[in-house]
């Protein structure tokens, strides 16, 4: 196709606006954008991430005037045959930091050098990159807040202008796209794509930043930004958010929690034997339970039938939703690691499947905090209550009613201790609900007695 074909790899970054990627390659020349199903990072992927990522690209696709190629197989193979397909002298893509991608970009490098073509990152998808700031001894940071306050002042890139023109190469051929496991998930899931993103952030900016603070906390509320799939996508930068935030306590937090973001991807970029390693290695004699009974209530745990009504909201949430609040996260990765004793992996595999919004640096990490093994961890012997917790956070229950369908019958903050209830003057489905697995008090003494035990 001549000298002046490039190739577009789109990855984490499925939008036109704000990606330096792209702007290099068009003005680079001709451009074939290329997106690549790798079996790789589909295999962990469950159905509400497939089918984000496929509504994703079909709006990406519309964008591009249908010129979107994708391909499927390993991307070690795929990126260089369509490069050499195409005549390519070059493939544009964003820097990837994770262990996986930093190994599949290295051996895609070396396969085009052979052919005399190049691998060209510009970019990435965090405001600052991982491995850009050190500690003042130089090396990575470990804790939060330091972190924080380097990242502030490091600061961030302008967000770019979408090119006005690009030349797309159409009528590459593109294969048939793998199916998504439940092919209902898309129905259950939030609008995708750039539009819909932008959409999403100037309601949370104009109506939900203000109250962020507080806000945030309360999953009976609706003050979180729900931005996540479309930072984990792409479809939105996290700079674009940043330019527009001010300095008053709401959109502080919320740039604080953008920082929690790059943190943990500085983290694994450090350290990527944490996807399967505590990061405190003081934690490796913990003990977890294994075997039928642990393996029953982890089942029990998955499909939201525990017993502790905020637990089973949060999860029959992830189940329906791809997505579940974050306070609620940590309610019930608490309750797997410190009422249950089940191993966090467990329970972070589980999530990466269900999330839409599955970051694998956010969630090992989110998972690892909570379990106190992780870098900034919360100390374990913090054991959240998670019937106190959700009077505090749920205090009407209108959050368990929204998701706990049995427990409708119960007005008010009754709805988060249904054993105190007399099925005969509720009536309704109360019967219906389990009754709670372990005892949570009797639960918490274990988990620090092994703690001391460690």
């Amino acid at each position: 196709m001549g000298d002046d074909v490039v190739v577009m790899w789109f990855r984490r970054d499925l939008r036109i606006g704000d990606n330096p990627a792209l702007v290099a390659a068009a003005t680079a020349g001709r451009v074939v954008p290329l997106f690549v199903h790798d079996d790789v990072l589909a295999g962990p992927a469950g159905a509400n991430r497939v089918a984000s990522l496929h509504a994703t690209l079909d709006v990406l696709g519309s964008d591009l005037d249908g010129a979107l190629v994708e391909r499927r197989g390993s991307p070690t193979d795929v990126v260089p045959a369509v490069a050499a397909e195409v005549g390519a002298n070059a493939v544009f893509a964003a820097a990837d930091f994770g262990p996986y991608g930093q190994r599949r970009d290295e051996v895609v490098r070396q396969v085009l050098a052979a052919d005399d073509r190049e691998l060209r990152l510009v970019g990435s998808p965090y405001a600052v990159a991982p491995g850009t700031l050190h500690t003042k001894s130089g090396g990575p940071f470990k804790v939060f807040t330091p972190y924080s306050k380097a990242w502030r002042a490091q600061g961030w890139d302008e967000p770019v202008a979408a090119p006005r023109e690009v030349d797309w190469v159409a009528r590459v051929r593109s294969d048939r796209r793998p199916p998504t496991p439940d092919p209902e998930a898309s129905d259950r899931l939030p609008p995708a794509g750039e539009h819909a993103a932008w959409v999403a952030a100037e309601r949370f900016l104009s109506d939900g930043v203000d109250g962020y603070r507080d806000g945030r906390n309360r999953p009976d509320l609706d003050q979180t930004s729900r931005l996540s799939p479309h930072l984990k996508f792409g479809t939105i930068h996290p700079r674009q958010l940043l330019a527009l935030l001010g300095d008053q306590a709401g959109p502080s937090t919320f740039a604080n929690e953008l920082a929690w973001r790059d943190f943990y991807a500085d983290v694994l970029f450090h350290r990527p034997d944490t996807v399967r390693r505590n990061f405190v290695d003081t934690m490796d004699g913990l003990r977890w339970d294994t075997g039928p009974v642990a393996d029953e209530r982890f089942e029990a745990w998955c499909q939201g039938r525990t017993g502790y009504p905020i637990v089973d909201a949060g999860m029959r949430q992830l189940l329906a939703e791809g997505w579940m609040h974050n306070r609620v996260r940590m309610i019930t990765a608490s309750f797997l690691v410190k009422d249950l004793h089940i191993d966090w992996r467990r329970g972070a595999a589980w999530f990466l499947r269900h999330l839409a919004d599955g970051d694998l640096a956010s969630n090992t990490h989110g998972w690892q905090w909570t379990a106190g093994t992780g870098t900034d961890a919360a100390p374990f012997f913090r054991v959240f209550n998670p019937t106190l917790q959700a009077t505090r956070f749920d205090p009407e229950g209108d959050y368990v009613r929204r998701y706990v369908r049995e427990l409708r019958g119960l007005s008010g903050p009754a709805v988060h201790e249904p054993w105190k209830a007399v099925g005969h003057l509720f009536g309704g489905d109360v019967a219906s609900y389990p009754a709670p697995i372990v005892d949570h008090a009797a639960e918490r003494d274990v988990a620090l007695e092994r703690y001391q035990q460690r």
